[in-house]
């Protein structure tokens, strides 16, 4: 009998040997964090102060929720190819980067829509870029896909410093 085998960016990958439990995992630890960020960011994205401060450059509001709803299913998956791709001793550092990421995600969001503090957030957003650019490198040396995964959110994210320095003003 033959197995069922599915093409993946180059790879076969049997079904079988997908650990559904991880991948389950790692969307429920990203969508957790996206929630969080979106429950700061609704309360002020559309207030006065926000308004004030936006750049004209900004997207337009309808977009960010398509955007980050692809990025968080990219990261999610490539937190999952890294965590499930990687030996033993590089899951702890996986642990390590993403969860950085994670929380950094999260203050940025907390530092700009939730307590409008500028200066803070441009800290918060050029830290996260970096933690990034470090989850970029430690999935490189598990599981390349995953590394490329990772681009758009580097993008998005070196667009939001940007936006983030022009709020500064």
């Amino acid at each position: 009998m033959k197995k069922r085998v599915k093409k993946v960016i180059g790879k076969s990958v049997s079904w079988k040997k997908i650990d559904w439990t991880a991948l389950i995992a790692c969307f429920i630890f990203v969508y957790i964090v996206g929630y969080v960020g979106g429950v700061f960011t609704q309360r002020n994205v559309n207030s006065l102060w926000y308004k004030t401060i936006k750049p004209v450059i900004t997207p337009p509001d309808y977009l960010f929720p398509i955007v980050w709803t692809v990025l968080f299913i990219l990261i999610a998956l490539s937190l999952y190819f890294t965590w499930t791709g990687g030996k033993r001793k590089d899951k702890e550092t996986v642990a390590y980067v993403y969860s950085g990421n994670f929380m950094l995600n999260i203050l940025w969001t907390l530092l700009y829509f939730g307590y409008a503090n500028i200066t803070g957030a441009f800290i918060g957003v050029s830290l996260l870029w970096v933690s990034i650019v470090l989850m970029i490198y430690v999935a490189w040396e598990i599981d390349q896909k995953a590394a490329w995964m990772l681009v758009p959110y580097l993008a998005w994210v070196s667009f939001a410093v940007y936006l983030n320095y022009l709020s500064l003003g």
